[in-house]
């Protein structure tokens, strides 16, 4: 879709902003009036942004116009069943996927995608309690949902399952599955400052972190090589589809101030208290191990609904290391070393993870091999 941002006019604009003045954040416009992105759509459009984890630039792109159609449907307002095609989301699925929770039926993360999880809670629900055992949330459905107390209170079901699941992995690193994730790719580059892209350094340091996977006998995969760039649903499909146990993306970052710099990591949360527990979790993790090893400035770990964190059924994290905008954290990302010590760090900070705690060390000082002596010693 055409990106819409201050300034733009339009049908299309008309149509963000009676979402908006539906949403509460803009009041009703004049209906003789031309329909504009004027400054207080913008506000209104950054106010959106953060309430619902995305980027905050005030421009409507694919993924904020996705989220203000989601955020029209309330539960109830139309027929919800899984479609294999086009799967519907929406705020009315996020409602039904808690809903399923709260009643003690696991329908996956509620991300607001009908899948064949929630299509399967569905179900069973139904079945339990009498209704058509069709997989659809029609009248009935909804009726029989609202009518229900929940048997689970005052907590996140879901994520209760995520931490047990991690309990249940054991501490050992062999075996687990890991997707690594490099940005962009093929003719998007990404940043590119100096001959420098965002794309091959992150395709070099997802190898250096594939092999370092590969030598304490996990299994890892790269969702791109260097000629082709998935969008962020097909990376997340290929995370699905290869049962990861976790997904790994990485990136660099760009601000047109040049005194931006630093290490920034993200987890799925919706920033409403939503939250995968365990990717919040790993993403500390991340965040601690690399900027105690490269002193690079703390800029925190923080909750975003991006597709890739969303869509994956495993804990996933984004890692954006440095800005290729800024003189110092070029020079770091362009020399090879460095990269080699991010590797390490975000594998100590993934073995980290699986320690719950336990026989652990202080932060940057799990080195490389140490953490191999560990892992022949508890094989």
């Amino acid at each position: 879709m055409q990106l819409l941002r201050r300034g733009d006019v339009g049908s299309d604009v008309a149509e963000i902003r009676s979402t908006l003045t539906r949403l509460g954040l803009l009041p009703p416009a004049d209906p003789q009036a031309p329909p504009v992105f004027d400054q207080q759509v913008e506000h209104a459009v950054r106010a959106f942004q953060q309430q619902r984890g995305l980027i905050i630039d005030g421009i409507v792109g694919p993924a904020t116009y996705r989220s203000l159609r989601d955020a029209t449907f309330r539960l109830g307002d139309r027929p919800l069943a899984f479609l294999m095609s086009q799967p519907t989301t929406g705020d009315d699925v996020l409602a039904l996927q808690e809903r399923m929770l709260e009643l003690g039926y696991d329908a996956g993360r509620a991300n607001g995608v009908f899948g064949q999880q929630t299509e399967q809670a569905l179900k069973n629900f139904q079945r339990d309690y009498g209704l058509i055992v069709d997989g659809m949330c029609g009248p009935d459905t909804v009726r029989a949902l609202r009518q229900l107390q929940p048997k689970v209170r005052g907590g996140r079901p879901q994520l209760l399952r995520e931490q047990e699941k991690l309990r249940g992995a054991g501490s050992r690193l062999s075996g687990k599955r890991i997707v690594i994730d490099p940005g962009h790719g093929g003719q998007d580059r990404g940043v590119v400052v100096d001959g420098l892209s965002e794309a091959e350094l992150m395709l070099d340091l997802a190898r250096r972190l594939e092999g370092k996977m590969a030598a304490t006998g996990m299994e890892a995969f790269l969702t791109r090589g260097p000629d082709n760039c998935p969008d962020e649903a097909e990376r997340a499909r290929f995370a699905n589809e290869a049962g990861a146990d976790l997904i790994l993306s990485l990136h660099s970052d760009g601000n047109s101030s040049p005194n931006a710099q630093g290490v920034s990591t993200f987890h799925y949360g919706t920033g409403n208290g939503t939250s995968s527990t365990v990717g919040e979790a790993l993403a500390g993790f991340i965040q601690r191990e690399v900027t105690a090893r490269t002193s690079m400035s703390n800029c925190g770990s923080h909750p975003k609904t991006w597709d890739l964190l969303r869509l994956t059924r495993c804990t996933a994290v984004r890692v954006e290391v440095g800005y290729l905008t800024n003189t110092e954290d070029r020079a770091r990302l362009a020399t090879p070393g460095f990269r080699d010590i991010v590797a390490e760090g975000i594998l100590v900070a993934v073995k980290r993870l699986y320690l719950l705690g336990k026989d652990d060390q202080p932060t940057g000082t799990f080195t490389f091999n140490d953490l191999l002596r560990y892992e022949m010693a508890k094989g």
